[in-house]
């Protein structure tokens, strides 16, 4: 025991200066000091001794971390001059010490890696995942979870692929892994178009006011629909499209779907397959439907769930589909398209054994299409359709 006291008192007598400070700038009253000292001590104290556990780390972390947000409180308003200790440096010391004595608790390591980006401390970000990673390589959720950092916070698509590259080697029996890798490709041909638009490189598939993206951190992001007159209303020569680099653009791997359709492949071969697993990828690409290497994807996939098992409510569902792809609800031929995504319906459930699925999963659909401005007499077809499916279920 004595040694644990040693170590405490060692720390403790590190952060002596720090607390002098807040009491000689007059942003903590002593009676706060004495506070913040004896929650230190306690700590300092619990984690030292034998039976610690990575829940003692957190507490400390949490304390350290209010500690730290209301002295940042009281600069501000008392308008002293910032101290010289930085704050962030104790949260990320405890967390430092929680991750070598409990290298196994991925929450801790995921609460420390929070942290710090919440902090916008993205190189102590990138270290403490890699860290992370080197232990917890089967760890699909800590990979998914670098990648996405990489595009969110870097830009970086490159380095997120790698961590989904490497990742796939370790978590290869993971769907959620496959799937999470795919999304991430289809969000950046999502905001590849997003920006050719905005740009007035080509045109929106939808006439509306803005331009919807599935983001990376959230379900949906808005981007305001701009054009290249906006951006520059008097460019010459100089500034115009060459039209043999997006030529060349439009006909890469990324741009033409190959990639995604590349994992959408490698995933059904692995999972031997499986057609839940086909039609959850066929789903992750329904709202983005407008964008050209998007229609390509899904009319792969519908292929493929056609091979695999033709007569399951999934091969039949994308069939369904299919049958307005390309088509904006103020396009003259979309009532006819509605007519055969009804005859589609009809025959899929004459087809499967699996009916209850597939008008579950139409009466979705139909309720999808059925939003926004659609055309009031279409709206009611649409609404009859979903009453006469509804009541068969029933």
């Amino acid at each position: 025991m004595s040694a644990a006291a040693d170590k405490a008192r060692f720390f403790l007598e590190q952060s002596v200066p720090e607390l002098k400070e807040l009491e000689r700038k007059k942003i903590f009253t002593p009676e706060e000091i004495s506070a913040v000292a004896k929650r230190r001590s306690d700590f300092e104290h619990k984690i030292n001794a034998r039976g610690s556990s990575p829940a003692d780390y957190a507490q400390y972390a949490e304390f350290e971390i209010n500690v730290d947000m209301l002295r940042r409180k009281r600069i501000k308003r008392l308008g002293v001059k910032a101290t010289t200790h930085n704050g962030q440096r104790r949260m990320f010391f405890v967390f430092d010490r929680g991750t070598r004595k409990f290298p196994g608790d991925l929450k801790l390591w995921m609460q420390s890696v929070e942290y710090a980006r919440s902090q916008k401390a993205l190189k102590k970000v990138t270290h403490t995942l890699t860290n992370a990673l080197r232990l917890h390589p089967t760890k699909p959720e800590l990979w998914i979870y670098a990648a996405q950092f990489a595009l969110a916070e870097n830009g970086d698509m490159t380095q997120a692929r790698g961590y989904m590259q490497r990742g796939l080697r370790f978590c290869k029996n993971s769907k959620d892994m496959w799937l999470q890798n795919f999304r991430l490709e289809i969000n950046w041909i999502a905001k590849i178009h997003a920006r050719r638009c905005i740009l007035g490189i080509e045109k929106d598939a939808r006439k509306e006011e803005e331009i919807r993206l599935v983001g990376a951190d959230e379900d949906m992001m808005m981007l305001p629909k701009l054009t290249a007159q906006d951006i520059a209303p008097e460019e010459d020569d100089h500034d115009k499209v060459d039209v043999t680099a997006v030529a060349n653009l439009k006909s890469t791997p990324v741009m033409t779907g190959a990639i995604p359709i590349a994992i959408f492949d490698a995933a059904v071969e692995q999972f031997h397959h499986d057609a839940d697993l086909a039609f959850n990828f066929h789903e992750e690409i329904a709202g983005l439907r407008h964008i050209p290497p998007i229609a390509a994807i899904e009319i792969h996939i519908t292929e493929v769930l056609q091979e695999i098992s033709s007569s399951s409510w999934q091969a039949q569902a994308c069939l369904i589909s299919i049958a307005t792809l390309g088509m904006n609800q103020d396009d003259p031929a979309y009532p006819a398209a509605l007519r055969e995504l009804f005859r589609r319906i009809n025959r899929g459930l004459a087809a499967t054994k699996q009916q209850d699925d597939l008008k579950e999963w139409s009466i979705g659909l139909l309720t999808g299409l059925s939003q926004g401005d659609l055309d009031p007499a279409l709206q009611q077809v649409l609404q009859s359709k979903v009453q006469a499916l509804e009541a068969a279920a029933g």
